[in-house]
């Protein structure tokens, strides 16, 4: 990646949540490669589909005893101090008639990816953006169900949230300063709504900025290795969070939670690969969850995870 960006070539890269698997596509690669990408920098998918159908969509997801166990897990971690945010995620089967294809061509959001029939993601996420040598970075923390009364400000002020979102911000902060100088936080708490075919969702994100260090000057994958696992989607402290994850969700993430972008051969757009699909076998299973902090309670945990499976069509 170091060599593709320093060179100033176009391409555009995916890393799982682990950072084991990295996939690189030079721009003149991504048609062949069976990848369907709508970035707001960079789309393949000029077709347009009509969508002649009734959506059918049914999510089956764990019991309240099941999704407990790596909760109760994570709650010990929290009160023995090794992790004050902890992003827990579980993965539930859905049934759909619709493809992973209709999926992306009629999903609205921000990032979209189709891979090859394994998976599809509509992210509303950035991960970082670098634009002449400034690197932004937009962590996303915090959703409510956008029909309740006064939804946006009771998402802006309730305690738990608010907490959450703070160390996300203070973590993104400390992330950002690795590879750049003069960091800040440029935007606080702003407010999202997400449209989708089951309800309205209100987000909430903030607006990190800093200048890239000399030593990290276009170098895309130096700087990816360093920032990597994303914060918002892993918690703080990093490496100890992370080994709570892996042992309290029992599943293997994958790409999703992982990180995809577009380097144009000067700026780079990237997301977090979140709101993702992924087909096993013959099934379908949705990835979702959030964080988890010392004043979580279990049942409002249960309802976010299943409130993010849906689709933003409507």
């Amino acid at each position: 990646m170091d060599e593709l960006s320093l060179q100033k070539v176009p391409y555009f890269f995916m890393i799982d949540f682990l950072s084991e698997n990295i996939e690189i596509y030079r721009e003149n690669e991504i048609n062949k490669s069976g990848l369907l990408v709508d970035f707001q920098q960079l789309s393949n998918s000029k077709q347009k589909h009509t969508l002649n159908k009734k959506i059918e969509w049914e999510s089956f997801p764990e019991t309240l005893e099941s999704f407990k166990k790596g909760f109760d897990k994570v709650q010990k971690n929290i009160r023995l101090g090794n992790s004050y945010l902890v992003n827990y995620t579980r993965k539930t089967r859905i049934q759909t008639n619709l493809s992973l294809e209709e999926i992306f061509y009629h999903s609205n959001a921000k990032y979209k990816v189709f891979y090859k029939d394994f998976f599809v993601f509509f992210s509303p996420e950035t991960f970082v953006k670098i634009i002449d040598g400034k690197i932004l970075t937009y962590p996303m923390k915090g959703t409510i169900d956008a029909s309740l009364e006064n939804a946006a400000e009771v998402l802006k002020n309730d305690k738990k949230e608010k907490a959450e979102h703070y160390t996300v911000v203070d973590l993104l902060r400390n992330d950002l300063s690795m590879v750049a100088d003069n960091v800040k936080v440029d935007q606080f708490q702003h407010i999202d709504l997400i449209r989708t075919q089951q309800k309205d969702l209100y987000a909430m994100s903030s607006e990190i900025s800093g200048n890239i260090k000399p030593e990290f000057a276009g170098k895309i994958g130096s700087m990816m290795e360093k920032l990597l696992p994303a914060g918002s989607i892993l918690g703080a402290p990093k490496p100890r969070t992370l080994e709570i994850i892996l042992d309290a969700e029992g599943y293997d993430r994958g790409y999703y939670t992982g990180v995809c972008g577009w380097f144009d051969g000067e700026n780079l757009d990237s997301c977090v690969m979140i709101r993702f699909i992924e087909k096993e076998g013959d099934l379908l299973y949705f990835k979702s969850g959030g964080g988890i902090t010392h004043m979580s309670k279990l049942e409002d945990e249960y309802q976010e995870m299943k409130n993010k499976i849906y689709v933003p069509i409507h």
